[in-house]
């Protein structure tokens, strides 16, 4: 997962991958608010069609057919990922500690793009959008996926009961809240970190986000993970956590093909 991370500057500053190079995508920052991805598709790629939902910590994956033919007008449908059928589409969420995750298929070019937070990893939201990516012709040595910048797990505080069913979406042993930690603290390296607070720890989801891709039989070098925490990066990005601002970063990814 050691791949090259770049920043383009102007007025909209935007983070790429080298994962990501065929394809035009970014993850962009607070700078850009409160545009939106119509306008910021511009930057990426101003003939593509832009498809973007109303996030609702789920699990739900759309692909375009799946829209209402007014939903421009009439309002934008309920789902945490969006998937494209066709060349030209371009694929957008927005977070503010969640995980934004971006995900291309170098043989077909469809693409999706995901907002994964807690409640969305508990449902298993990444791993549901890989299944669709398949019934659509996708392998998955074919997947390259990039985790865009989110709150990092050294700051996130949650409680055990919420680490717990974090927990239950990966591969474990059936068992209690405790048995669960357990498992959990003896992965290496683990997606909990200890917290000082009875009752609480600190929860790396990006970390169980990969760990959900490569029970799946994703390889590792398949995924990219930006070295940014939205929480401890102020200027550059907004964090619910630290401010309680409803304000958000978007990202988004244009298939090709």
């Amino acid at each position: 997962m050691s791949n090259t991370w770049h920043w383009h500057t102007g007025e909209h500053p935007y983070l790429t991958t080298t994962l990501l190079k065929n394809w035009s995508h970014g993850f962009f920052t607070r700078a850009s608010w409160p545009s939106s991805p119509e306008s910021l598709s511009q930057q990426l790629d101003g003939e593509a069609a832009v498809y973007r939902t109303k996030q609702v910590h789920g699990k739900q994956v759309l692909d375009p057919s799946e829209f209402p033919l007014d939903w421009q007008t009439s309002g934008r449908p309920e789902a945490d990922a969006v998937m494209t059928l066709a060349p030209q589409q371009a694929a957008w969420v927005c977070t503010a500690d969640c995980t934004p995750i971006l995900i291309a298929d170098e043989e077909t070019g469809q693409v999706a793009a995901i907002h994964a937070g807690w409640r969305g990893t508990a449902l298993g939201i990444v791993p549901a959008t890989v299944k669709r990516l398949h019934t659509q012709g996708s392998r998955l040595n074919n997947l390259r996926i990039a985790m865009g910048p989110a709150i990092a797990g050294e700051v996130y505080q949650v409680s055990t009961q919420v680490a717990a069913e974090v927990g239950r979406s990966l591969v474990l042993q059936a068992g209690d809240e405790d048995q669960l930690l357990t498992q959990l603290h003896a992965i290496e390296p683990s997606p909990l970190l200890p917290d000082e607070q009875a009752g609480r720890v600190r929860l790396d989801v990006r970390r169980v986000n990969v760990l959900q891709l490569l029970a799946l039989g994703i390889a590792p070098d398949q995924i990219a993970v930006a070295p940014h925490c939205t929480y401890q990066e102020p200027k550059s990005f907004f964090s619910y956590r630290r401010s309680r601002e409803k304000k958000v970063q978007w990202s988004g990814i244009v298939s090709s093909g």
